[in-house]
């Protein structure tokens, strides 16, 4: 190759590499972002409507962990949704696929080996708000004879309010 030829080529090649960075950003912009309306559904239907949360995760995978803002702070997933119904069968399912578990399904499942650690690990946990403003005591006492031992080391720990208001 002769010198001219090679340096006019190298010119053009260190031209294009700024732009690589551009086709990259265009393949990742094919995967939109979820429609709002789309995750507004799946989250409403967490609290009632197995079925059609089942048809919508098969066709948007990416719901499962998709939060609703219901406004004032107020976000939900669908596992949160169905958590704080006490719908464990749904939870369940989420938590199947791969769903991002929380303290506040602990607390309906009843798992006192996971909400003692976490409440040790950062005590003021105890009175965190989930969706709409649930506490750790509502979801124990959606739990059931199975969350017996969390509701009443909640207790014991002072909590006593199942609902503080968001705002």
């Amino acid at each position: 190759m002769k010198r001219n030829t090679f340096i006019k080529t190298l010119g053009v090649g260190s031209l294009l590499i700024p732009t690589v960075p551009l086709f990259s950003y265009n393949q990742i912009q094919e995967d939109p972002q979820l429609d709002k309306a789309l995750v507004q559904e799946f989250v409403g239907k967490s609290h009632s409507d197995p079925d059609r949360v089942k048809e919508l995760l098969a066709e948007h995978p990416t719901l499962l962990n998709a939060a609703h803002d219901w406004k004032y702070g107020d976000f939900e997933t669908g596992l949160g949704a169905a958590s704080h119904v006490g719908n464990k069968e749904l939870v369940q399912y989420f938590l199947d696929q791969g769903a991002q578990a929380n303290i506040f399904t602990a607390a309906l499942f009843g798992r006192i080996d996971i909400i003692k650690p976490m409440l040790e690990f950062s005590p003021n946990i105890l009175h965190a708000k989930g969706p709409h403003g649930f506490t750790l005591l509502h979801h124990a006492d959606k739990g059931g004879d199975d969350a017996i031992e969390v509701k009443e080391h909640l207790l014991y720990l002072g909590l006593t309010k199942t609902h503080i208001p968001l705002y």
